[in-house]
């Protein structure tokens, strides 16, 4: 048994709250094999340490509990960027988080620190690691990186002092490479894992009878590129089609006044969020998923792509951009089509899944069975536990 420590920067405040979904996976499936897991990350507007499962969350103060909104709302970029003020409490939030971490390590001394985002949770999991005694794992996403380099410079010194101090992961190839200017050592890949279905011979997508269902999941936000699939799919006004889009986010009026300037507000569905069930429904529905992924103004985007995973995981065929680790999941041509990030080139990868029935059958029969070769939880796990027994845990992602 090994005894873990996750720093993250938010947990389920609820039941029914949906953040951080993978890393809720992660800790569970850690703990279902023997792990003792334990996660410290802000308090949410005055919330205290609680159980979840079997799994130990400690959550420290850093401000009044009026004010303790930097994270779980929104991405802390984007609260930062929209309220500058609240800039204000990350010393503050640093320092609690440092406190926090020491007295968990010294109380708790676990053997493993694994930190999640290392600007800015790096100098608190350093300390717990150090309290503990511990081994210093760190996941890096790439977005937290590329908001160091263009927002805080600062953070790019501490970079380079704290890879020299952790074992590192990169979810992609596209992460590894943004982070190895900074760290003197191997850096592992190791992407999210996705739960497959229980049965193996899951009958797969059930495209519907009327119009062909094109399928958009995830936050709305800029560097999704909802507003690109829009603009390519109104070029298609004299195919058959209709677009359903699962998610919530602050780009949601935007995107609803864009259909309707484009005037296909009728061909498009906002659904909001919606239930595990309809969710794996939608996508056994689609015809095609989507991911448009683009740069948007702060250099961001797709750190992996977990629900072109999902998609993948149900035989959906996928259509995605070029962009950040969404290479390192799909093989243009043979798990998915990769195209550029233009309204053209979205628009004709759409066209042709739609057109032909024997590259969407191919492609979504490939990408499934990438899927559970590289990304079922059994092959992330173990390659989790390697790294913390300090060997390499990089497999290449391949079939």
């Amino acid at each position: 048994m090994t005894r873990l420590l996750h720093i993250a920067t938010a947990w389920p405040r609820s039941a029914d709250d949906v953040i951080t979904p993978w890393l809720v996976t992660l800790c569970r499936k850690q703990a279902a094999a023997g792990h003792d897991v334990h996660v410290l990350v802000p308090a949410y507007r005055g919330s205290s340490q609680q159980r979840y499962d079997t799994i130990t969350i400690h959550r420290f103060r850093y401000a009044p509990s009026k004010w303790e909104r930097l994270t779980h709302e929104e991405a802390t970029p984007d609260r930062l960027q929209r309220q500058p003020a609240y800039a204000l409490l990350l010393p503050s939030y640093a320092a609690a988080g440092m406190a926090a971490g020491f007295r968990l390590g010294r109380r708790e001394r676990f053997d493993v620190v694994h930190v999640h985002w290392a600007v800015p949770h790096g100098v608190i999991g350093w300390t717990a690691s150090r309290a503990a005694g511990a081994k210093l794992v760190t996941t890096f996403y790439g977005a937290e990186i590329r908001w160091a380099e263009s927002r805080f410079p600062p953070a790019k010194p501490f970079l380079r002092w704290y890879c020299q101090r952790s074992r590192l992961i990169a979810i992609s190839a596209s992460t590894r490479a943004a982070l190895a200017p900074y760290a003197p050592d191997e850096i592992d890949i190791i992407p999210f894992g996705v739960p497959l279905p229980a049965d193996r011979h899951d009958p797969g997508p059930q495209p519907t009878t009327g119009d062909p269902v094109i399928l958009f999941v995830g936050r709305l936000v800029e560097r999704k590129g909802v507003d690109r699939l829009l603009e390519a799919l109104a070029t298609q006004r004299d195919q058959r089609w209709r677009l359903q889009i699962v998610g919530f986010g602050p780009e949601r009026d935007r995107l609803a006044k864009l259909a309707g300037d484009l005037d296909i507000t009728g061909r498009v569905e906002f659904l909001g969020k919606v239930s595990q069930e309809d969710l794996v429904a939608a996508y056994r529905r689609a015809a095609c998923f989507v991911l448009p992924a683009t740069l948007d103004a702060r250099a961001d985007t797709e750190g992996l792509g977990v629900v072109l995973l999902e998609a993948m995981m149900y035989g959906t065929p996928v259509v995605a951009t070029r962009r950040g680790g969404i290479t390192d999941i799909v093989e243009d041509g043979r798990t998915g089509l990769l195209v550029d990030d233009t309204v053209p080139a979205i628009a004709e990868g759409i066209r042709r899944v739609l057109a032909d029935r024997g590259l969407a059958d191919r492609i979504g029969s490939a990408g499934r069975l990438h899927v559970r070769t590289a990304f079922g939880w059994e092959t992330i796990l173990s390659r989790l536990d390697r790294v913390y027994a300090g060997h390499s845990g990089t497999v290449p992602i391949q079939d």
